[in-house]
């Protein structure tokens, strides 16, 4: 805080009024060039400690991104092989199954401690926006494809359910249940061409960043 000193020695006309008028008002306008210089090269070393933390951290993402593709085409294909194992089930109800059904789905993480880190300390505050909103783009972006990730998690819980009870796992997997199971695992199917397409717009969005960005 900027304090003001009242004169030490006693004030006579006003040409002495003004002298000290101005000594306060210099005095006060250096002060405050100087704290303004400090918030600014604070404000700075916040942003390009923040720019550098969230451009690596995107950079691994992107990075990650391509093998959680692969698993989700690896789950599609085992999915499509349950689809096909219950189908048998429905078309041919005496014959005994020995196979059983993977219903798997595997979330594909992503790190944001950066950029909740960039939101807690205020950087984003401090950046000029159109780089505020290239990185909130990235990361609402991110969090779209999370989010349906864990909705497909959801319904693997729903998908399973049937095949819980004793009395109901492989090979005594009824038609009915087999006709409920195909009919959530095809749900899920479909899920899977949404958050891939949710996975490629993020893909472009990396690239595009990243190629703005180079280390």
């Amino acid at each position: 805080m900027i304090e003001v000193h009242p004169p030490h020695e006693p004030i006579f006309g006003w040409r002495d009024f003004f002298i000290h008028l101005a000594t306060i008002t210099i005095g006060l306008l250096i002060a405050l060039s100087l704290e303004g210089c400090v918030e600014f090269w604070h404000h700075r070393s916040l942003v390009h400690e923040a720019e550098g933390s969230l451009q690596a951290e995107i950079a691994s993402n992107a990075e990650n991104l391509k093998s959680n593709l692969a698993d989700l085409r690896k789950n599609r294909d085992a999915l499509a092989r349950d689809v096909m194992m219950m189908r048998k089930i429905i078309a041919n109800p005496k014959v005994p199954n020995k196979e059983t059904p993977t219903i798997n789905f595997k979330i594909g993480s992503f790190n944001d401690v950066s950029w909740k880190t960039a939101q807690s300390t205020g950087a984003l505050s401090y950046m000029p926006y159109e780089m505020a909103h290239e990185y909130s783009d990235i990361y609402d972006q991110q969090s779209a494809v999370y989010a349906a990730e864990n909705d497909a998690t959801r319904d693997v819980v729903l998908s399973v359910a049937p095949l819980v009870n004793l009395a109901h796992v492989a090979p005594q997997i009824t038609p009915e249940d087999a006709a409920l199971v195909k009919q959530r695992i095809e749900v899920l199917q479909a899920q899977s061409y949404v958050i891939e397409s949710l996975i490629q717009e993020l893909d472009k969005k990396y690239t595009t960043f990243l190629s703005a960005h180079p280390k």
